[in-house]
């Protein structure tokens, strides 16, 4: 009932949660949004009943696509809303299936890509519907600065006055595009908050397929996980205050003006008080990755910078993230002067690769993405548990092969969610669920590489069987004319040039399904998942 109340709150008044922690001027609520609140666009909510009925906050109902060809190879995607702590779901998601098209020797090539995000948004949800709006596109224009490039195998043939001219492998241009792009988003942003009604921020992770390889960049604390037979190998890395301790520290200590006279750059083992004055307490600095003795002094009793454990763990007492978009008006509680949090956060994404073209890859291969609302109460190995569980449950329903993504998507999603019991949300083994959103793609591996190796040996693309990636899945075969591939006959050792000539898919047009959502641990009467 309390929850209810709140959302009625929320949506009559809007949420407080949304606006004050930024300590915006009041001109900032004056400002339209560049974007109207939206869940993906291929969920295809397209009113705003059909985007509320999403968000109550004490039903917590899980939402799928309608179409279960709505992403690439029948990927899954599952997403739920909070428990209350804020008015929308704040997470945001992004499908992209494109091209780079170069122009080479008077004819035009294409490399296809398909590229997967997610988008953790906090203090409200207009940064986290700008990027997945726009990232994709400032992505795909960084590929194309450096398509020539990719074709030639890193080499810049459009230069030869440098005396070196060394080549730069495909891996670091695609590696430096995803980088480069990360930084002029994010910069992008922070120019729109100025013109648009834009609060807060979003972690951001991408899953880029391309040229044989994935490529997972990450730039926040969501996370993605290569899940293969019950076992789990980390695709990306959480940044915290406590995992960048050393990088935060750093700036602290060079630039101590931008702590104000509130904070220190140093970490206590404790914190001292004033009776602590003259005795020793053991401290770390940024350069120390091990603990030393230090006297306390006066200057000791500012609060340190980087403080807690964990998920607790917060910079400047304000925010538990150091990494992602936006937050360019965010500042840290104060009373003297005015502190900004943003010289020591940073855009900047780790990225990680896979070789999938060389990589021995199998039905039980699968991505998972997913935002920190999953991970913060399942393992990573439990993660892989239910993928591993899940495939072989399916494993032999011919025709409900093309759910199984989706289904597991939605039980990794009930999982974190649990269910409500006694006005507390509880996992099934009767330990805390989270209350946060949670956002969850699980994405298979196998057919994107036999699509890749198809296009790359000239063979013309069938959908039918790259789309679903095991033979075990029933499919009705589309008109190959409308989708075929050309490309020219090569060897082994051919230049992407010569081999990824590919005409651009359209979107597919099966008529869609009926609403998939799952709520609580039963599925809606309408929907197309069959019973396991």
């Amino acid at each position: 009932m309390l929850g209810r109340f709140r959302s009625a709150i929320y949506n009559a008044i809007g949420n407080p949660e949304e606006e004050g922690t930024l300590h915006s001027s009041p001109t900032h609520s004056q400002l339209r949004p560049k974007y109207q609140y939206q869940r993906p666009t291929f969920l295809k909510l397209e009113t705003n009943d059909e985007i509320q009925v999403t968000a109550d906050h004490s039903v917590r109902p899980i939402i799928v696509p309608r179409d279960v060809n709505a992403l690439p190879w029948n990927s899954g995607y599952a997403e739920t809303i909070n428990a209350g702590k804020s008015r929308h779901n704040e997470d945001q998601a992004c499908v992209r299936e494109g091209r780079i098209s170069v122009v080479v020797g008077g004819r035009i090539t294409h490399i296809p890509y398909t590229l997967f995000s997610v988008f953790d948004g906090h203090a409200g949800a207009g940064c986290a519907v700008a990027a997945s709006n726009d990232l994709w596109q400032v992505i795909q224009a960084k590929l194309e600065n450096v398509g020539p490039q990719l074709l030639s195998e890193g080499k810049d043939t459009s230069d030869s006055s440098w005396p070196t001219n060394r080549p730069v492998s495909t891996e670091s241009l695609i590696i430096g595009a995803l980088e480069t792009a990360f930084w002029e988003a994010d910069q992008f942003i922070g120019e729109e908050k100025k013109v648009y009604h834009m609060p807060g921020g979003c972690t951001v992770l991408v899953a880029l397929f391309i040229l044989g390889k994935l490529y997972v960049a990450n730039s926040g604390d969501s996370r993605a996980v290569l899940c293969r037979q019950s076992r789990a190998y980390p695709m990306s890395f959480d940044f915290t205050p406590v995992t960048e301790r050393q990088r935060l520290q750093t700036i602290g200590r060079l630039q101590p003006h931008l702590l104000g006279d509130e904070y220190t750059c140093l970490e206590y083992s404790r914190k001292p008080n004033r009776r602590d004055i003259g005795s020793r307490i053991l401290y770390r600095d940024a350069h120390m990755t091990g603990w030393a003795y230090k006297v306390v002094q006066e200057a000791d009793m500012k609060f340190p910078m980087v403080y807690g454990e964990g998920k607790r763990s917060r910079l400047l007492a304000t925010i538990g993230v150091t990494r992602g978009f936006g937050d360019h008006d965010l500042r840290a509680q104060s009373q003297n002067g005015t502190i900004y949090i943003k010289p020591f956060l940073t855009p900047q994404p780790e990225v990680r690769v896979l070789d999938i073209e060389h990589e021995m890859v199998t039905n039980d291969d699968i991505l998972v993405l997913g935002t920190d609302g999953l991970w913060d109460v399942v393992s990573n190995d439990e993660v892989a548990a239910i993928v591993q569980r899940g495939l072989t449950a399916w494993d032999n329903e011919s025709r409900a092969g093309k759910y199984r993504y989706i289904t597991l998507a939605q039980d990794l999603v009930m999982s974190a969610r649990g269910k409500l019991k006694e006005r507390n949300w509880k996992r099934s083994n009767n330990s805390p669920a989270t209350i946060d959103d949670i956002s969850v793609f699980v994405i298979p591996v196998l057919p994107y590489k036999e699509e890749y190796l198809i296009l790359k040996n000239g063979e013309p693309l069938d959908n039918s069987r790259c789309e679903n990636g095991t033979d075990a899945m029933d499919v009705e075969k589309p008109d190959c004319n409308q989708h075929t591939s050309t490309c020219d006959n090569v060897n082994k050792h051919s230049s992407p040039e010569e081999t990824l000539v590919q005409s651009e898919h359209g979107a597919r047009e099966e008529p869609a399904t009926d609403d998939v959502n799952k709520e609580a641990d039963t599925v809606e009467p309408d929907t197309v998942v069959p019973d396991k």
